[in-house]
């Protein structure tokens, strides 16, 4: 049994246990202590003790060189960790893998970037009575950072909140998605394997409630939440004074014009809208097609939807594995059959085999069906005609949220046009809505969210401007004396 970890100490002793089972098997993978409320206390209060007496002062060059070493631990047992993925998350192995590798970069952009955290000089005499003063600005660490992740990206997205956090001098405490504990568990104990004093990062496995309490605790300085729109909703009305990152829904459009090269768009959009059974916040979920290439569109990706391999995510050759449990499963079934009904075409796939959903194209969509207007999060996708770029641009629009999108294009003054028009946190041209490097600002408008992670955009996120005003020595007065 695994359980939390505070102040560098684990608590598996729990009578309150929950089981980890393998999507795919549905074998159990591990046992989980869930934290208990002292537990949860102990947590928050040697967060806050760690803070102040260890890590505010901790010089930049420690922070980086911790990060580095976890980096390079990481990279050594890269196959350790992604099977680890693969059996907690149902992940096809070779996305496993990339997630891994991304999650090493993660760690080494965090390493520069604790080293890199400046101020400025602000020129007071710019104001009339400024003259013979001097301005400073130091950005200054918040504190306490509840990082709070999802199950898709266990690993990634967990260190897109934990390295930019202890770049910028602050302590975490890392609550996992309950489906996806073993990697968080493992991360924790790389991190203290390269050097992180106890209670820098402090572990708690739990629920929902974990989550609620360290939202609602007066010792958390910042909440960094990736998960649904109405628990975001719920966090942002409930913080208060908090600082907040919030990464939520998406629905994400991808636009094909008629002079984009057809065939890349295809590869390019099977696997942007299928990968990980479509459990990726940025995954195309809306394609729009221009008129005259919609049937030679539509046609290459069916085809090329159909060639891939449905199977055990642990076999390398495996594309799409299963979604992460039966009810998330028989939920997107659902949302095919009702938009059936309701007048869509299903044109391949939508077979349900227990958490085994086969990528379903949809066509003859309308704009209030449920795969097109809210987060589909499953490997469902619509094919859309449009007439005009107004056409693509307005159908993209027309959603709560707007994270990413991806326009095919040959026409550059078009796709800067399009890309200035959309209502999009960011926009790829010539690439998918899925793609996502690490270093990149990412984070949405309208209702996918508030704040953006990408290391350097987090690490602002979770400082504190501070000002420090000199007035210096009046030269005139010195003069006299």
């Amino acid at each position: 049994m695994i359980g939390s970890i505070i102040n560098g100490q684990e608590y598996n002793d729990s009578q309150n246990t929950m089981d980890v089972l393998n999507p795919y098997t549905r074998e159990k993978e591990a046992e989980i202590a869930l934290a208990s409320k002292t537990e949860f206390e102990q947590a928050v209060t040697n967060s806050f003790d760690t803070f102040h007496n260890t890590m505010k002062d901790m010089p930049a060059h420690e922070r980086s060189d911790i990060l580095r070493k976890t980096a390079d631990l990481l990279e050594e047992r890269i196959d350790e960790f992604a099977e680890t993925i693969t059996k907690e998350a149902g992940k096809p192995i070779s996305f496993s893998q990339g997630e891994v590798q991304r999650s090493i970069q993660v760690l080494r952009f965090a390493s520069e970037e604790a080293k890199h955290i400046s101020g400025e000089v602000v020129p007071m005499d710019a104001a009339l009575d400024g003259d013979g003063r001097l301005g400073l600005v130091k950005h200054i660490p918040l504190g306490v950072v509840a990082a709070i992740t999802p199950f898709n990206f266990p690993l990634n997205l967990s260190l897109h909140k934990i390295a930019p956090a202890i770049a910028a001098g602050n302590t975490v405490i890392f609550k996992p998605a309950e489906k996806t504990p073993i990697s968080a568990y493992k991360l924790v104990k790389l991190f203290q394997e390269a050097g992180i004093p106890d209670g820098v990062v402090n572990l708690l496995m739990g629920a929902g409630d974990i989550g609620e309490a360290l939202v609602n605790s007066d010792q958390v300085h910042k909440i960094s939440f990736t998960g649904s729109l109405p628990v975001g909703r719920s966090i942002r009305e409930s913080a208060g004074f908090k600082k907040v990152t919030l990464e939520l829904g998406s629905n994400s459009p991808n636009i094909i014009f008629d002079d984009a090269n057809i065939g890349e768009a295809t590869d390019l959009l099977v696997k942007g809208s299928f990968a990980f059974s479509g459990q990726v916040c940025i995954s195309a979920q809306r394609i729009y097609v221009q008129k005259s290439v919609y049937d030679q569109f539509l046609r290459q990706f069916i085809e090329k939807t159909k060639a891939l391999r449905v199977g055990d995510p642990v076999e390398t050759d495996t594309d799409i594995g299963p979604m992460i449990d039966e009810k998330e499963a028989e939920r997107a079934k659902q949302w095919i059959d009702d938009a059936v009904d309701n007048g869509a075409k299903l044109e391949v796939g939508g077979n349900r085999e227990g958490t085994v959903l086969r990528p379903a194209i949809m066509t003859n969509v309308k704009s209030n069906m449920k795969i097109i207007a809210e987060e589909v999060f499953a490997p469902i996708v619509s094919v859309i005609p449009f007439d005009s770029e107004e056409d693509a641009v307005t159908y993209s629009n027309d959603s709560i949220y707007g994270l990413q999108a991806g326009v095919f294009t040959k026409n550059l003054d078009r796709a800067l046009r399009v890309a200035d028009q959309l209502e999009m946190g960011g926009v790829w041209i010539n690439e998918i809505s899925t793609y996502r490097q690490d270093n990149h600002p990412y984070g949405g408008v309208k209702q996918s969210g508030i704040g953006k992670e990408g290391v350097k955009y987090a690490v602002e996120g979770m400082t504190e401007a501070k000002f420090i005003g000199f007035k210096l020595k009046d030269k005139d007065l010195e003069n006299k004396a």
